[in-house]
């Protein structure tokens, strides 16, 4: 008897056809399915080249029942960007993408499917899948001030700071090693659009940090990123601006707080957590090499 063929994922570059199918099953879990609803959203509200000139791809895998399972976004030139998906999943999905999409450059996805994916990848291309990028998805608990908070305070971002804040962004990506998705002027214009960016302000109104934040969507916001200059470090600044950004969102409605730190950085995780935020799993970036 001939075996059953393997599930197939159906693939499309219609991003409302794409929601149509897939929006409950984001919804169902807004945290592991944070990184894809703040990219649909962006491309919904910016355009299909928020990110870049290749055409967005998008897919989604349902089980026997037809329920929707698994899903993905790839906006070109960047990483493919999954939901958590079991390594059947996983698997199938790099069979398909090895033909429509032999060039993909890496996958940024939670740390099992990550790495059952990059595995499927080798075994499918005989690409090499190194991971770069190590990460922690965070939610907010009980948000917990730091004592003292550093002098100063916390405004929202207008078009008046759009040189700072493109020059910060430029730099957020240097001190990562990381390729923002976005161009700074593009990124900056993004986020203005909604009040997405706050700064926090030395006491004689310089800017000594900002933090970010997505829109809120399926009730969920990520803060991202948070950037002090290398030369105000160490003050509080960062830490006072993410408190800022985070008592906004949960005061404008958001029912969860989240952001994602790298985990080579100690620093950086320590505060989050001081400051209320408990961690949900953790996340890993492969990247593709011939």
């Amino acid at each position: 008897m001939p075996s059953e063929p393997h599930p197939a994922w159906q693939l499309t570059t219609d991003l409302d056809g794409f929601l149509a199918h897939a929006e409950a099953f984001l919804h169902s879990a807004p945290a592991p399915h944070t990184a894809l609803l703040s990219v649909t959203d962006t491309l919904r509200a910016r355009g299909l080249q928020a990110y870049g000139k290749g055409a967005p791809l998008f897919g989604t895998y349902a089980g026997a029942d037809g329920d929707v399972r698994g899903a993905f976004v790839r906006t070109p030139p960047h990483r493919l960007c999954p939901s958590p998906l079991d390594p059947e999943a996983a698997e199938a999905l790099a069979r398909q993408l090895a033909d429509v999409s032999p060039d993909l450059p890496g996958v940024a996805a939670d740390a099992a499917t990550g790495e059952a994916f990059a595995r499927a990848w080798e075994k499918q291309t005989g690409a090499t899948a190194s991971a770069v990028i190590h990460q922690r998805l965070y939610r907010l608990g009980t948000l917990t001030p730091p004592e003292p908070a550093p002098p100063g305070r916390a405004r929202v971002a207008t078009g008046a700071d759009r040189e700072l804040l493109s020059r910060w962004h430029e730099e957020f990506g240097e001190a990562v090693g990381e390729r923002p998705a976005m161009g700074p002027g593009a990124w900056v214009d993004s986020r203005l659009a909604y009040g997405g960016i706050t700064l926090w302000e030395t006491p004689d109104g310089t800017p000594a940090a900002m933090a970010g934040v997505t829109r809120r969507t399926a009730g969920q916001v990520r803060v991202a990123p948070v950037y002090t200059p290398a030369a105000l470090r160490g003050r509080g600044y960062g830490g006072a601006a993410t408190v800022a950004v985070s008592r906004a969102a949960l005061d404008a409605g958001a029912s969860e707080v989240l952001l994602f730190t790298d985990l080579d950085n100690p620093t950086s995780n320590s505060l989050y957590q001081r400051i209320g935020y408990r961690p949900v799993r953790d996340y890993i970036q492969y990247e593709f090499t011939s």
